[in-house]
């Protein structure tokens, strides 16, 4: 595939629609992929809910790709920032489209599943959470080191086939593939973040703890998005970001 010059990275952050795509996506995120988790657990358990995450991250991919990058998710987007592959700026309005996508669709879930008896929202609502609101009673240390590593791999699988801010082809399905795996690993250990829109939104309707532990849940995936920027740059040497930098190779 060939490579994809500065100036095309540069009209895609350029244009009005990235903002839409970066709401949108996360909206539907939220609302599609954490719905499942809300709606359907007990009758797909944990790899019908990673699989629902990575089904849809694969087609937000290619529906929005094109237009932002599809992060709908600030610790990528953070890690493209850390990459030279974003300015500030872009980043910011990326994270505030983001955040302000979630909660809609966080809002519009809510809606839905108070129309179904029986469903508990109250400190729950598909949460992320450690300690007694954790499956298998992982500790505050312990999901910090997760959600490190989880979002590391996650962020560094999106750095390295994607171009500059915008993915093309089959970039989608390696992307999808790692959002899958993670939430495999991730969901009995604190319900699998490695997103912090994706946790802030459900975690303003839940309430009580898990708001209490949200912030681990914000820390730890920025963290780990910039842990993969710099591991990426480590193992990529050749691959050059930047606004102003050279066009990437592939």
């Amino acid at each position: 595939m060939p490579a994809k010059t500065v100036e095309t990275a540069k009209t895609v952050e350029a244009e009005p629609q990235p903002l839409a795509a970066e709401f949108l996506g996360t909206l539907l995120l939220v609302f599609i992929a954490v719905g499942t988790a809300v709606l359907s657990s007990e009758y797909i358990g944990t790899l019908g809910i990673a699989l629902a995450f990575g089904f849809v991250m694969l087609a937000l991919a290619y529906a929005l790709g094109p237009l932002s990058g599809s992060h709908i998710n600030p610790a990528v987007t953070l890690g493209m920032y850390c990459a030279g592959r974003l300015d500030l700026p872009t980043a910011v309005r990326y994270w505030i489209a983001q955040v302000v996508g979630g909660i809609v669709g966080a809002a519009l879930l809510f809606l839905v599943t108070k129309q179904v008896p029986g469903i508990v929202t109250s400190e729950a609502f598909g949460s992320n959470g450690y300690g007694n609101r954790s499956a298998v009673q992982i500790n505050l240390g312990g999901a910090f080191v997760a959600e490190i590593l989880l979002t590391m791999v996650f962020v560094y699988v999106v750095l390295s086939v994607t171009h500059k801010v915008a993915v093309y082809g089959f970039d989608g399905l390696p992307i999808g593939m790692a959002l899958a795996v993670v939430h495999l690993v991730g969901i009995p250990l604190t319900g699998t973040s490695v997103n912090p829109a994706r946790s802030i939104a459900p975690a303003l309707f839940a309430g009580g703890a898990a708001l209490t532990q949200l912030w681990l849940f914000i820390v730890a995936p920025l963290l780990g998005g910039a842990l993969a920027a710099v591991v990426h740059r480590v193992t990529h040497p050749q691959r050059r970001g930047g606004v102003q930098g050279e066009p990437e190779l592939r």
